[in-house]
């Protein structure tokens, strides 16, 4: 690997313009309040994972459109009051898994809701929450295409959706303490935490990992790993249809998101990342609305400082809830 993008001081500096759908906040309160009219009737089951110090849960709730969402609740077994708490999005192809893939969070003593993601789930970690939603328009193999014709069908707006109920799932569990939530992800996960922290303002924390889903169209002018590539493939055989797609992508941009939210927040890059290239992480970095630091980690790719980031979250989420 090399470096693949501008000098950091570059990137500390880079603000590229927004351009930003006018219709951007209706959109999505309309969408939210539609995703609101089912019920959001989470469930919580109990699990036996075979962890004696967790205890786990497998848990259902309402998404878009109604449609059951799939995923795990971890807590530590020994708690006295209501906990400090982890919603976690996973990142591109991956599903929830088994419980034992997810003990971090619960292990450091919090609460940890792990979001499966809709119709992912078959490239890494398997999956158990389908997309019930119509194909539509043709789409290039992935999920990054899917819907691109209109804001409303795109695969993205169902699944920030989720993520947004997912945050409300975890505040029904008694375990959970509602004022004190943050979100998190790595790649796809870090992006669907920006747009979580730009839509429900609430949220206490963010820890966003090398984002996926920001400054969508630089990224693939930029770089030819996938998931972006997956969008320059269907540019190339759609020429007709560009505009209309990156239209449609910008309103599930992080770059906007990020410019609402108000959550302390940590991200982390990787100078050498090829799948979601620094100059788009700083883009939203950048914009970031609220308080914010930034890892940097010179000589690493997508892993984005791996453990070294772990320590970095951990830490970053004990001093925002005082653990």
């Amino acid at each position: 690997m090399a470096f693949v993008d501008l000098p950091l001081d570059a990137l500390r500096a880079y603000r590229p313009e927004r351009v930003e759908p006018p219709d951007f906040d209706a959109f999505w309160t309309e969408t939210l309040a539609e995703t609101r009219i089912s019920p959001l009737d989470p469930t919580f089951t109990p699990v036996d994972a075979g962890i004696r110090l967790v205890e786990t849960f497998d848990v259902a709730f309402a998404g878009w459109g109604g449609h059951p969402i799939k995923a795990w609740l971890l807590l530590p077994r020994e708690r006295l009051a209501p906990l400090p708490t982890v919603v976690e999005f996973i990142g591109y192809g991956g599903g929830r898994g088994r419980p034992t893939d997810w003990l971090l969070w619960s292990a450091a003593g919090y609460a940890h809701l792990v979001m499966d993601t809709r119709g992912q789930g078959s490239a890494w970690l398997h999956g158990d929450t389908p997309d019930p939603a119509p194909a539509g328009d043709p789409a290039f193999p992935g999920f990054l295409t899917r819907g691109l014709s209109d804001p409303a069908t795109s695969y993205y707006r169902r699944v920030y959706a989720d993520a947004v109920r997912a945050v409300e799932a975890a505040r029904a569990h008694p375990a959970v303490d509602a004022g004190r939530v943050a979100v998190t992800g790595g790649s796809q996960g870090g992006g669907l935490a920006l747009a979580v922290a730009g839509l429900v303002l609430d949220v206490a924390a963010v820890v966003a990992n090398v984002p996926f889903l920001c400054h969508i169209r630089r990224a693939t002018e930029i770089t030819d790993a996938d998931p972006y590539r997956e969008l320059a493939r269907y540019c190339a055989v759609h020429p007709d249809r560009i505009e209309r797609a990156f239209a449609t992508l910008a309103y599930v941009d992080g770059v906007h998101f990020a410019a609402r939210a108000a959550a302390p927040a940590l991200f982390s890059v990787g100078l050498m990342d090829e799948v979601c290239p620094p100059s788009t992480v700083f883009a939203a970095f950048n914009n970031y609305a609220g308080p914010k630091q930034i890892r940097v980690w010179p000589y690493n790719g997508h892993e984005g400082g791996g453990s070294h980031q772990t320590v970095e979250s951990l830490r970053f989420l004990d001093e925002r809830f005082g653990e």
